[in-house]
């Protein structure tokens, strides 16, 4: 009897090492396969995630960087009707009040819809762009506020060949601050 025993309990402690082991296994690979069911962000929704009040950018370089991000989400990439909406309410969010107060919500959407159809009634996209180095930001002071000035080229890839458009920016500091775009404009040869 006393050798059933023993042979009974190392069989239960087999089995239960077994078990635990498979079990352990199962969930292993269980966290590993849902890791790799992760659906990748679309460029638009890398854009929208960026939380402006924790993380604004720091510099005008930057400031500018992340409007070209948008602008680009803007040409290039897919999005919803709702996508729309946040894209072009996270830009206003760089803007300086000044700028923003120029258009109602409901216009500077409709003149956005506009010109979005018209780059793609002309089958354009924004390519790439390239920013000012950092050391050739103009920093100025204009009546009290800090203000900065730089420029970006915007490569926009018509038909088979690309065509750089220049814009120079202006930005003037805020109460808090942050750099916001007060203006830019297209840059003649």
């Amino acid at each position: 009897m006393k050798r059933s025993g023993v042979i009974s309990i190392i069989v239960t402690c087999v089995i239960l090492v077994v078990i635990i082991g498979g079990f352990a296994f199962y969930l292993a690979h269980k966290s590993q396969s849902g890791a790799e069911e992760e659906v990748e962000s679309t460029q638009v929704q890398k854009v929208l995630q960026k939380d402006l009040d924790r993380n604004y950018p720091p510099t005008p370089k930057e400031v500018v960087k992340y409007f070209a991000e948008i602008t680009k989400c803007f040409y290039n990439e897919e999005y919803s009707e709702d996508d729309l909406e946040k894209l072009a309410y996270k830009i206003q969010e760089l803007y300086d009040t000044d700028l923003v107060a120029n258009k109602s919500p409901e216009d500077y959407l409709q003149d956005l819809r506009s010109d979005i159809a018209g780059m793609k009634e002309q089958k354009s996209s924004i390519y790439s762009y390239e920013l000012s180095a950092s050391t050739d930001v103009e920093y100025f002071t204009e009546q009290d506020y800090d203000c900065a000035k730089l420029y970006c080229i915007f490569n926009v890839k018509q038909g088979a060949g690309t065509v750089p458009s220049m814009e120079q920016f202006v930005l003037r500091k805020d109460e808090e601050g942050h750099w916001k775009i007060l203006g830019w404009d297209l840059v003649n040869d």
